[in-house]
């Protein structure tokens, strides 16, 4: 044997050596089982789920930044065509596939996650899973397919090795065994392992070359002992079968996970970790400790699946150069909080202590607005109700355990508007500057000091009718009116009518429990204008009357006068 050849075979076997017999250790070593069987065919791919779901999730990405997502209920079997869903062929290249399932969950175990989730008791999701009321892990799977010249791929084909196995008989090859050196080895020079290495292989700048169509280098750790580390590991370049993932991997192959995974063509800089730390995502030039660096609106998604029982939920936070915004996707992509480029500072600050400030660095109240300029509406807080119905709805309710209270207060004293539920009253106070003081009972009773005004101008009305005061006058005249007290202020003493005879008798108002002020002056001013045709008419018939009287008089004094002298006595 040349001395070459032997030089060679001595490395090879050193390298097999020293990576504790890679070639002849399984990629990935047995794991739980799979969520669902897959069989993949010339036009498709289908899976076949080994678990009781409610919701199965199926998304696959691709070539080109193809992502699809497709939602499918219970006892539907998930399938994959090489068509999209806009009907068009899909590309040719790897594809990877994610499966999610939703568990399912009695009404007491979605009572009790609600209920966890609100209190943050993780200890009840902790018993939920020991229990077997929740899945211990999430029902997920993921792998890897491709597409070539319009066909999937088939997993079952195998690629041969370009080179006779290692201890072949075949005519005219080398038949070697394993070597055992208990001693250090030092290879001046290059290495390659695997069935495709070649006499003179050309290194290039390789120190140690992996060389065929499955390679791996794994960690296998004997440690038995209590207390130490035993897991192994593996790093794994590409999918051994037909139809796999271009990728590398670190895999635990104790725990058959793969934490860690780059597929192939990835851009350069994908991930890149500088000298300090600083954590760059397509970029080699990260200046924050995690900068996140592309030419169309760098985003971060956090996904909630439910694979673990809870609603799934998903949110973006991204930024361009319109907004920063978050984004709920799971809501229909509505964008509840957007930032503008070019927002002032402290546009909204939130204090240590919770208070919140609306430009300003420092809020002394739990809402705190600033203005900067008195000549702007900067400092304006607007309350708009854009709802075109006509249902009432609260716009602003402050409560607390002494009751509601709300204040404006303009520092200049222009103006001061109180209201506090002391004493059950609603007040309104601008004393300083107009004189008017209102206070508003709960009962209804309302004090004012100053002038009150009610806008009557024909430009506010519509509708209108004329009405006969005499009639208005009968009514009011047969309307029971009485001496009464409110039932929380029995001290006090009032009189007027009931609403429900007032609507009655005159059908004014909204309903027949309340009484407006300009309607019950309204009714009275009718009345009063009856009341005046009835005395104009009393004035007529007493002018008649009066006439004739003065006629009656000046006839009996000319009678008297006329008279005849009456005849003496004899």
């Amino acid at each position: 044997m040349e001395k070459s050849t032997r030089t060679k075979l001595w490395r090879t076997a050193i390298l097999v050596l020293a990576l504790g017999g890679l070639l002849a250790i399984p990629a990935v070593a047995a794991g739980p089982a799979q969520l669902a069987a897959v069989n993949v065919s010339s036009v498709g791919i289908e899976w076949q789920p080994n678990v009781s779901y409610e919701k199965l999730v199926l998304t696959v990405s691709g070539p080109g930044g193809v992502v699809l997502r497709r939602e499918l209920p219970a006892g539907t079997a998930p399938s994959f065509g090489v068509f999209g869903d806009d009907g068009k062929p899909l590309p040719d290249g790897a594809y990877t596939y994610e499966l999610v399932a939703s568990p399912v969950l009695d009404r007491a175990t979605r009572r009790a996650m609600a209920h966890a989730r609100e209190t943050g008791d993780d200890a009840t999701l902790t018993k939920l899973q020991a229990d077997g009321k929740l899945p211990s892990t999430p029902l997920r799977q993921s792998g890897a397919f491709a597409i070539k010249d319009g066909t999937f791929v088939s997993p079952d084909l195998r690629e041969p090795a370009s080179q006779a196995p290692r201890g072949s008989k075949a005519a005219g090859a080398i038949t070697t065994k394993d070597q055992v050196v208990a001693d250090d080895e030092i290879v001046q020079g290059s290495l390659c392992v695997g069935l495709d290495c070649v006499v003179n292989e050309s290194f290039g700048f390789d120190t140690i070359r992996l060389k065929e169509n499955n390679t791996r280098i794994k960690f296998d750790d004997t440690s038995s002992s209590a207390g130490f580390a035993n897991h192994d590991w593996q790093l794994t370049a590409n999918d051994s079968a037909s139809g796999g993932a271009n990728k590398f991997s670190i895999e635990d192959i104790t725990a058959a996970t793969v934490p860690f995974t780059v597929t192939g063509s990835a851009p350069t800089n994908s991930v890149f970790v500088d000298s300090t730390g600083r954590l760059g995502l397509r970029t080699a030039t990260p200046v924050l400790d995690i900068h996140v660096a592309t030419s169309n609106t760098p985003a971060m998604r956090l996904e909630q699946n439910n694979s673990g029982g809870f609603t799934a939920q998903t949110w973006d936070i991204a930024g361009n150069e319109a907004n920063f915004f978050v984004r709920d996707v799971t809501g229909g992509s509505r964008l509840p909080f957007r930032i503008r480029p070019g927002a002032p500072t402290s546009s909204i600050d939130i204090s240590a202590a919770g208070n919140v400030g609306i430009g300003t660095a420092s809020p002394s109240t739990k809402v705190h607005v600033l203005s900067s300029d008195a000549g702007t509406t900067d400092g304006k807080v607007t309350i708009e109700n854009t709802s075109a119905t006509s249902t009432p709805r609260e716009l602003l309710e402050l409560k607390g355990s002494g009751g509601v209270a709300f204040i404006l207060d303009d520092t200049s004293d222009a103006s001061r508007w109180t209201t506090s539920n002391i004493g059950s009253q609603y007040i309104i106070n601008n004393q300083a500057n107009t004189g008017l003081e209102v206070v508003i009972t709960s009962t209804g009773s309302m004090t004012i000091a100053g002038t009150l005004t009610q806008g009557s101008s024909r430009d506010l009305k519509t509708g209108f009718a004329s009405l006969a005061p005499r009639d208005a006058l009968s009514r009011v005249a047969a309307l029971p009116v009485s001496l009464w007290s409110y039932k929380t202020e029995k001290e006090i003493r009032h009189v007027g009518p009931m609403a429900e005879d007032f609507h009655q008798a005159f059908g004014l108002g909204a309903d027949d429990k309340h009484i407006a002020p300009g309607d019950q002056a309204g009714v009275a001013l009718l009345a009063v204008q009856g009341l005046n045709q009835v005395v104009e008419e009393k004035d007529k018939e007493i002018a008649g009357l009066k006439s004739r009287i003065e006629a009656l008089e000046k006839l009996v004094h000319t009678l008297v006068q006329d008279k005849p002298a009456a005849a003496p006595e004899r």
